[in-house]
């Protein structure tokens, strides 16, 4: 088994490689003058298990090539199977069209990552599960759930939890969290205009006196978020903290949570953190390597992920 790191979240793919005590493979991932992407694997990797690790976040499109390239060289280079480890699955959000004329990119992405040469994905907390089905190899979708509820349990013990699903669309992932928890589950209502802008327009659940904990898988603009959580403190919750998967935290959305009244958001580490979520006094991160890495160990292994979840 080997593991290979392209650019994007160096950091994660380094604390995997630590979790299961071997060395990355040594590769060299740069740019042309003109900025396009060259890759060289260093090392034989002619009959080899390989895990590529890469998060397709910002720069999106410039990561997405890195691990399009990387899959390529891998493929020639003969390995005996590509693994695409995605902790982070840029594009999903386009998962069906919105409009007419509008593109279903998740799918196209899906497709990138197949005829590259990717023989199967590992990802973690897709933004839908019918992303699943755009594939035509395997794919494991891993949750960070464990993760959240085990840190929710250390540090909330004792207190009245509600979790809040931000919109309808998550309801099913807090409704999953609320049972693990044994907590009680509110919904909040919200309607969209338009991209990056969402309205707050009704809490579905009682939340007076409650410590409140919204769950969600994306976090981008935070404007979701920074919405909801001052319509739960106007409902008259005590606290409302934020556990959300995939810390996007574009534009201006660091700083829009610092000055909201989130007292914490949580996110995990599927992207490398920003110096500005580094040093926000209400974000903190979770490593999901542990995770990853015991996913792929039983990848390599031909056991069961799913039980991961049991």
């Amino acid at each position: 088994m080997k593991i290979l790191a392209c650019n994007s979240n160096r950091p994660l793919a380094e604390a995997v490689a630590s979790y299961l005590n071997i060395e990355l493979t040594k590769a060299s991932i740069r740019r042309f003058s003109d900025m396009e992407v060259f890759v060289e694997i260093q090392e034989n990797v002619r009959g080899e298990d390989v895990f590529v690790v890469q998060s397709t976040s910002y720069p999106t499109n410039d990561n997405l090539m890195e691990l399009l390239v990387t899959l390529d060289a891998l493929k020639r280079g003969s390995a005996r199977r590509v693994t695409s480890v995605i902790p982070y699955f840029g594009y999903a959000r386009q998962d069906r069209k919105t409009g007419p004329r509008t593109p279903i990119s998740a799918k196209l992405v899906a497709n990138l990552i197949t005829i590259a040469g990717s023989n199967r994905v590992l990802t973690l907390d897709l933004h839908s599960g019918q992303i699943q089905g755009f594939f035509d190899i395997p794919l494991d979708n891993l949750y960070a759930a464990p993760v959240f509820t085990k840190d929710i349990k250390s540090r909330f013990h004792g207190e009245d939890l509600m979790i809040v699903s931000p919109d309808v669309g998550g309801v099913v992932r807090a409704r999953a969290a609320a049972r693990r928890l044994d907590a009680d589950l509110a919904i909040i209502d919200k309607r969209r205009e338009r991209a990056g802008v969402s309205e707050v327009m009704n809490i579905i659940g009682d939340v007076k006196g409650r410590h409140c904990v919204l769950m969600d898988d994306i976090v981008d603009s935070a404007g979701t978020l920074c919405h909801a959580a001052l319509a739960l403190r106007e409902a008259g919750a005590t606290a409302v903290h934020a556990y959300t998967t995939h810390g996007v935290l574009s534009g201006g959305a660091v700083a829009r949570v610092a000055s909201s009244p989130l007292e914490s958001l949580v996110i995990t580490d599927s992207i490398q953190a920003t110096e500005g979520v580094r040093l926000a006094h209400n974000i903190r991160q979770l490593s999901i390597a542990p995770l990853m890495a015991e996913s792929i160990l039983r990848i390599s292994e031909e056991r069961s992920v799913s039980s991961l979840f049991n």
